[in-house]
């Protein structure tokens, strides 16, 4: 089930964007074939397993990288496979010789997808990084906070999971769709840094127009507008606005008891942080609860600041399920929806080396070869 049934992925494992990308794509309906390492590698935080929400859905090979007979298990995955993605650094994939050159050679319509932090070449190609890194060159991070604060990181969703394994899942869907026409493969070079940058363009044309100023907290979507922003309540905790279309801006006023007054206009940037103040002192005479009792079906746009608490229970999510619980772990549910192509209910994260036998045997591999791998320490069955 789902739109991408029949497509075979491996995937490298690493940490965090990587994983996010195969996440997707398998809950899209692709098989997608972890190969994890054979001994911890001492990246993560010791989750167990059922936690580790951004495996889910696929099964697990380990293999030992560094053993000599590896790169031709790894080799043989990518013949059958239709993608290969990975998360190294660059010129680690071709010294372990299962570089995109070695790989093309045995599946010539195979797509190779790549993501790297700052991008497979250029000065800073082979520096270390995180998402904090790559937003931070992408001018993104800048733009975020406070006025009169320093930038604040948007945990790690805009260079990490958005501006990576986002655009990774989409540089080799738009591959795959390539290669069925061509009945050729190719190599998707995906930068965090990059792709950060890219969700960034609408900013960058308002910055161009002069629309947009340099001051973090000054503008119409960062926290300056008092009609665009996120105001305490009296039982301390938050409510959202985004009144930012006139006919919702009149609605707000209505609702928050403003209506009637001689107020300045809307877009006037110099009189904005006397109508925060403003909004600030009405917004706390009321608690979260209250304020959705008020504003809450008008045309304002509006929603509550929820705990990943409470978004399970919220009556819009658990209408749309948009939350679904695997080994009662609460995680979100595959997105986006489709009419006919339903993807199934994703499956729980397996351990690493869970399926190493049975995996390798339904890609093609022989009994006495699995064997040999296995005594040979090059594999891992957990």
């Amino acid at each position: 089930m789902g739109p991408l049934a029949g497509v075979k992925v491996v995937e490298l494992a690493g940490i965090g964007p990587a994983p996010f990308c195969a996440m997707a794509l398998s809950d899209m309906g692709a098989e997608v074939l972890r190969v994890d390492r054979t001994v911890p590698s001492g990246l993560g935080i010791g989750l167990e397993t059922k936690y580790e929400t951004l495996k889910r859905g696929r099964r697990s090979v380990a293999v030992d990288l560094k053993n000599p007979q590896s790169a031709e298990v790894v080799l043989r995955l990518a013949e059958g496979a239709d993608a290969l993605i990975e998360g190294f650094r660059p010129g680690v994939m071709e010294r372990l010789g299962i570089g995109p050159e070695e790989c093309l050679k045995r599946n010539p319509k195979l797509v190779y997808g790549r993501m790297t932090g700052w991008g497979q070449d250029g000065p800073m190609a082979g520096d270390v990084g995180h998402d904090i890194n790559y937003i931070a060159l992408a001018g993104a991070l800048g733009c975020i906070g406070a006025n009169g604060g320093p930038p604040i990181p948007p945990l790690n969703l805009v260079g990490d999971f958005g501006g990576g394994g986002m655009f990774l899942a989409f540089g080799v869907v738009s591959a795959l769709f390539e290669t069925a026409q061509s009945g050729k493969g190719q190599v998707v070079d995906v930068s965090m840094t990059e792709g950060a940058a890219y969700l960034m363009s609408s900013i960058y044309g308002m910055f161009a127009s002069g629309a947009w100023k340099p001051e973090r907290g000054t503008n119409i979507i960062d926290g300056g507008a008092h009609f665009y922003g996120v105001y305490e309540t009296a039982d301390g905790k938050y409510v959202t606005i985004g009144s930012i279309e006139p006919k919702f801006y009149a609605q707000l006023l209505e609702r928050v008891g403003l209506a009637g007054e001689e107020l300045p206009d809307q877009f006037d940037r110099e009189r904005w942080r006397e109508m925060r103040g403003r909004l600030v002192e009405i917004f706390k005479g009321r608690t979260r609860d209250e304020w959705c009792g008020i504003m809450e079906g008008a045309e304002i746009c509006f929603a509550p600041v929820l705990g990943m608490d409470e978004v399970k229970t919220h009556p819009h999510n658990a209408a749309r399920a948009s939350f679904i619980e695997i080994d009662g772990v609460v995680q979100p549910a595959p997105a986006p929806r489709f009419s006919r192509t339903v993807p199934e209910c994703a499956k729980g994260p397996s351990r690493d080396g869970q399926q190493t036998t049975e995996a390798l045997r339904s890609w093609g591999f022989q009994e006495e070869e699995i064997q040999r791998l296995l005594e040979a320490g090059a594999v891992r069955q957990a």
